[in-house]
């Protein structure tokens, strides 16, 4: 039997299937069975394509995308496409917008994408098993001009709970529903390039597809800034310390190689390496510095026009709610029947939420983004996910630009799934 730390150095830093184009033609995506590599050992997990994760689909600022799937499961499967702000029919949410896609059957997505920025796809049902088991991948969406770079790199993290076998463990505990969710024993990096020159300025594209983990890391090797936050540009440049990814959040980095890459996990182990970049060669470092990347079409908010709680309850250890689940928002359990807000389209909304309990939550927005606020009400940064701590609050602000009823939920997926979920609903 492999000990932890074995597993995770057996791993190390995995190799991402080459990408798709999917402008020129068509994509089709196949979610299936797939493996994934690590050390000698072949673990048994979902995948699209055959691969885990799923291929990199890359377009262009304003393309079309247009991608087919076709269920290769024996269970049935949407997709979402995470941070896009795309026409709600193509949301992949069930109940919300469209029906589960049976075994043996397909469905064709196709929406244009606005924004330029790092963003990725994933199943939306039955989320808290099939993202667990791989099935997920990276979509791109490139600048009319990119940044002037000489390597652009793709990094998923993520983790995986084996058995005593070194296979998946098939095994769900419900007590990681209630608690910080399940929490794979393994970690790794999964890179679209492992090597650079010394010299090399690269676009590093950090994406957090685990189900529950809030990956804290550190980046040795890397001179540079943080230059976009859930594919939003930053309008000023961050110093790149470290840096903390909720499920499903993303940071963009363009930063001048110094040694080799080296990703690592600070917490809880202070330390442990997650993947490398390794160097193969130099080159003259840029004299020119690094600057922001153009700002995305997102409509600024004019004046609240409407504001709402919403309060996370549940879990161990904390008070009773009104909800059937483990969690709850606002003393419900699931999808309510009337939406947390109802608004015009244009309308610009607050919503002050309020972590009750225990543990940290991930929100997420469907179909739009959204500002945080620091204490003072000033806005900040623009995300598509936002990470409460445990007796804290986060107000945000958000123009509900995008007709259709939108999801709005836990990205921690065990507690999706247990009862953290509601939607707003746009007119």
């Amino acid at each position: 039997m492999l000990t932890r730390r074995q597993m995770m150095v057996a791993l190390g830093a995995a190799t991402l299937p080459l990408p798709l184009s999917a402008a020129s033609v068509p994509v089709t995506l196949t979610p299936g069975t797939a493996f994934t590599r690590i050390g000698s050992r072949d673990i048994a997990m979902l995948g699209f394509n055959g691969t885990c994760p799923g291929p990199e689909i890359r377009l262009r600022q304003n393309e079309i995308l247009r991608a087919r799937v076709e269920n290769g499961l024996e269970d049935g499967t949407l997709v979402h496409w995470h941070g896009i702000r795309l026409p709600n029919a193509m949301d992949g949410v069930n109940v919300l917008t469209q029906d589960v896609i049976i075994p043996n059957e397909g469905y064709e997505y196709r929406f244009p994408v606005p924004d330029a920025g790092t963003y990725w796809y994933h199943s939306h049902y039955l989320s808290y098993e099939q993202v667990a088991r791989g099935l997920f991948g990276p979509l791109i969406v490139e600048e009319p001009a990119p940044p002037d770079v000489d390597q652009d790199i793709t990094a998923i993290l993520f983790d995986i709970r084996l058995d005593d076998t070194g296979q998946f463990d098939m095994e769900f505990d419900r007590a990681d529903f209630i608690t910080a969710g399940r929490l794979g024993d393994l970690m790794a990096t999964f890179l679209s390039s492992e090597q650079a020159r010394l010299g090399d300025r690269i676009r590093l594209r950090l994406i957090n597809p685990t189900p529950d983990r809030i990956f804290e890391i550190r980046i040795d090797g890397l001179t540079g800034f943080c230059v976009a936050y859930d594919g939003m540009p930053l309008p000023e440049l961050v110093s790149l310390g470290n840096l903390k990814l909720a499920p499903a959040q993303r940071i963009d980095i363009i930063a001048d190689v110094t040694g080799d890459v080296i990703l690592r996990e600070t917490v809880p182990s202070g330390g442990e390496e997650l993947g490398r970049i390794v160097l193969n060669g130099q080159r003259q470092i840029r004299s020119a510095p690094i600057a922001p990347l153009p700002a995305n079409p997102v409509p600024a908010p004019g004046e609240i026009t409407q504001t709402a709680d919403l309060f996370m309850q549940g879990g161990a250890g904390g008070g009773a709610h009104g909800g059937f689940g483990g969690w709850a928002f606002n003393d419900v359990s699931g999808l309510p029947n009337k939406p947390l807000i109802s608004a015009r389209r244009g309308e610009a909304v607050q919503v002050r939420m309020v972590n009750d309990t225990a543990f940290p939550h991930g929100i997420h927005l469907h179909g739009h983004h959204f500002w945080e606020t620091d204490q003072n009400g000033a806005r900040t940064h623009l995300r598509d996910t936002t990470l409460v701590a445990p007796g804290e609050a986060m107000t945000i602000v958000c123009v509900l630009d995008n007709p259709g009823a939108w999801m709005l939920h836990c990205h921690m997926l065990s507690h999706q799934a247990d009862g953290m979920a509601t939607w707003v609903q746009v007119s």
